[in-house]
């Protein structure tokens, strides 16, 4: 079987034996009655690594952004995003569709607006606009190549919310990536944001699951909007298991090895010719790779070496984005090394 090293995604990441064990030995409960004791321990230990009164289990990182927006805001207001944030992007417009808001975007690629331009998006009161409501941030953010946004900007932001009233949102899918990256645990992160998304399925390498945290009125309330939108799973106890070993500091902390892969993979690939790599944007398990010098179409590029055996994801018309996680070792990222090698050699 010709050897195949997926570097599309890290949520190709499969459950770990301990994972599997845990969950077919978990007890079971109609979680939508509070009865599942697994996913009650599993909320409980989120609130509590993540510095908050309370936790909700959800099938995705999607629905619980979509499930804080809803909670947060009212039909016909404004929310502020980062231009190329994932709720704005990539969440199917929920945003819009479900919860009615309108958008307002502003561009940064360190990871999130700077503290002024938010200031300068929040509405004065005046019958003709629509309210602010609520300010999203995303850390990592994944369309700038999983950079970390840096602590001065969180309390930057977290002073105009203050000023304004404003609640903040935080879409923490790889939040833990984040706190590895800056040597600090993910409370320190999320304490400057009303409400935190995490996921468990992406490096962290549960097979299901995201948790959604905050107040215990802002849980209340987001509770009734998990059961509207689908989110009430019954007998969850299998998956919460895996999700409370993905929690565990031994797994978080496994996360350096991604990132130690990614720099590796960076320096590889920045040492062949005609392959750029901003070395300062490799923050986490995310490296972006720029062929725009020798105008290697992305499309061409990634046929080439999927023949070969490697995958990679398209960025742009001529980038292309690697991402490491558990399912890649460093075995795999030579031969991914040599795989683009060759094929670069001869486009």
């Amino acid at each position: 079987m010709k050897k195949l090293v997926d570097l599309r995604r890290d949520t190709n990441t499969l459950p770990t034996e301990e994972m599997k064990e845990a969950a077919f030995r978990s007890p079971l409960g109609d979680a939508v009655y509070g009865e599942d004791p697994r996913q009650r321990e599993l909320e409980e230990l989120a609130a509590f690594i993540l510095g908050k009164e309370r936790a909700i289990f959800l099938p995705s990182g999607t629905m619980g952004n979509l499930v804080a927006l809803l909670t947060h805001t009212q039909r016909g207001n404004e929310i502020i995003l980062e231009e190329n944030a994932h709720i704005f992007t990539s969440e199917t417009g929920g945003l819009a569709q479900v919860a009615g808001l309108m958008v307002k975007t502003l561009r940064n690629e360190d990871g999130a607006p700077e503290p002024r331009d938010i200031e300068r998006a929040i509405r004065p009161e005046n019958i003709h606009y629509p309210r602010t409501a609520l300010i999203g941030l995303e850390n990592t953010h994944y369309r700038y190549g999983g950079i970390v946004v840096p602590f001065t900007r969180f309390e930057k932001i977290r002073e105009v919310a203050d000023r304004y009233n404003l609640p903040v949102h935080l879409d923490g899918a790889r939040l833990f990536n984040a706190a590895i990256y800056l040597g600090v645990e993910a409370k320190e992160i999320a304490r400057y944001c009303d409400s935190v998304m995490i996921s468990l399925s992406k490096g962290l390498g549960a097979p299901v699951g995201s948790l959604l945290a905050g107040s215990c009125d802002f849980i209340k309330e987001a509770e009734r909007y998990r059961k509207m939108l689908g989110g009430g799973m019954r007998q969850t106890g299998w998956l919460c298991a895996c999700g409370i070993i993905a929690l565990s500091e031994d797994n978080i902390s496994r996360l350096r090895e991604d990132h130690d892969n990614a720099q590796f993979l960076a320096e590889g690939l920045q040492s062949l010719p005609g392959i750029k790599i901003d070395r300062h944007q490799v923050q986490t398990n995310f490296v972006l790779a720029d062929l725009s010098e020798r105008e290697l179409e992305a499309t061409v590029f990634l046929e080439r070496i999927r023949e070969k055996g490697v995958l990679a994801t398209r960025a742009g018309d001529f980038a292309v984005r690697f991402v490491t996680s558990r399912e890649v070792n460093r075995e795999d990222i030579v031969f991914a090394l040599q795989v683009i090698k060759e094929v670069t050699q001869v486009i």
